[in-house]
């Protein structure tokens, strides 16, 4: 049997298994640490589990932990030119038979119906659109709508510190600019899904939401500011305004913004599932099970330099700490049935848990993308 066949086999029985077929090999050298008695997972065949985004562009090694891991769909990052944006649709070429591009819900029903995982295209940050917006002469077109032809449908603001647009999670208080009040009217009417907090400051956030009104606004990746003051992690007002808009709060198994809070520039103690699952039991106390998601930011496979590749001018060491970890038990997206386990132990129901596996992002990205 062809290497393609079989993993396209293997793909299509996670998925009429839900995560009952998931391999028991997270990574190399890494087993699943779930215990044999858990609980069957509660997911259908006819369930799509959304990974909310994971850093980079979709590559192989996250790919196979996808497989492994029962997840169907996941939002990445897209190039910002069209030379790296061929070379990517390279990649989907070669692995035509395992993962699609996909522009519309749509098209991620119809590749999970095949058995074949789906990959949304999103950026970041808006900064690569540079001045466009903001220039006080020439004409106000600008590249977003080209983009969103050949896939964009996620952007956020900025990436930790302020561009055109507002300011970053390092520069909390700075307001969304007169270009980024342009930036998110375009987004809107595009349908694109406006991505903040997290990276994006809380005033930059807070002002970018108050002009969409209507429309579901969310954050893609980030953890619970009440539970780690941490510069990544959101505040229950930012919490309260994007489930205000409908929107979903996708939560990252990165270790430091489980534990790791303003002044903290120690050792970071290295935590498990359970401190993950209070992320989820928050995020549900407070605004209610339908705004939260799934968001990892796994890193696996990446050439980033995260050990020492931090720049501490600035980056600030109280942020993140090297070597860049994932809480324990759940290191990998091969690892998503310890995650399920853990939620059903604190007694979320099985509609909960489909909510927060996937529904709850194909409910944000039919409203705002439609069809």
């Amino acid at each position: 049997m062809k290497r393609r066949d079989f993993m396209k086999g293997l793909a299509m029985a996670g998925a009429a298994s839900g995560f009952a077929g998931a391999a028991a090999q997270a990574s190399p050298g890494r087993a699943t640490r779930r215990s044999p008695s858990a609980p069957a997972s509660p997911l259908t065949q006819d369930d799509i589990v959304v990974e909310g985004l994971f850093a980079g562009a979709m590559r192989l090694s996250h790919l196979r932990g996808m497989q492994e891991g029962g997840v169907h769909c996941g939002v990445a990052g897209g190039p910002s030119n069209m030379a790296s944006f061929a070379a990517l649709l390279r990649f989907f070429d070669e692995y035509a038979d395992e993962v699609v591009l996909a522009k519309s819900v749509a098209e991620i029903r119809a590749a999970h119906a095949r058995g074949v995982i789906s990959n949304v295209f999103c950026w970041q940050s808006a900064t690569v659109l540079g001045d466009s917006f903001n220039s006080p002469i020439g004409s106000s077109a600008t590249a977003l709508r080209a983009f969103y032809e050949v896939g964009l449908r996620q952007v956020g603001i900025c990436y930790n510190v302020a561009n055109a647009f507002g300011s970053g999670c390092l520069e909390p208080e700075g307001p969304l600019t007169r270009a980024g009040q342009r930036l998110v009217e375009e987004m809107h009417s595009l349908g694109i899904i406006l991505d903040v907090g997290g990276h994006t400051g809380e005033q930059t956030t807070l002002d970018a939401i108050a002009i969409s009104d209507g429309v579901p606004v969310v954050c893609s990746h980030t953890n619970v500011a009440a539970i780690a003051d941490n510069y990544r992690c959101i505040s229950d007002r930012v919490i309260e305004a994007i489930a205000g808009t409908g929107g979903v709060i996708g939560l990252t198994a990165v270790n430091d913004f489980h534990v790791r809070g303003r002044g903290d520039t120690g050792v970071t103690p290295h935590v498990g599932i359970e401190e993950h699952v209070d992320q989820y039991d928050y995020i549900r106390n407070r605004v209610g099970v339908d705004h939260v998601g799934l968001g990892t930011d796994f890193v696996d496979g990446m050439a980033i330099p995260y050990g020492g590749g931090i720049n501490a001018e600035i980056i600030t060491p109280d942020m993140v700490s090297e070597p860049w970890r994932f809480v324990r038990g759940f290191e990998s997206i091969a690892e998503l049935p310890n995650l399920i386990d853990g939620l059903r132990r604190r007694g979320w129901t099985d509609e909960e848990v489909r909510k927060a596996m996937g529904a709850n992002w194909l409910r944000v990205y039919q409203q705002v993308w439609g069809g």
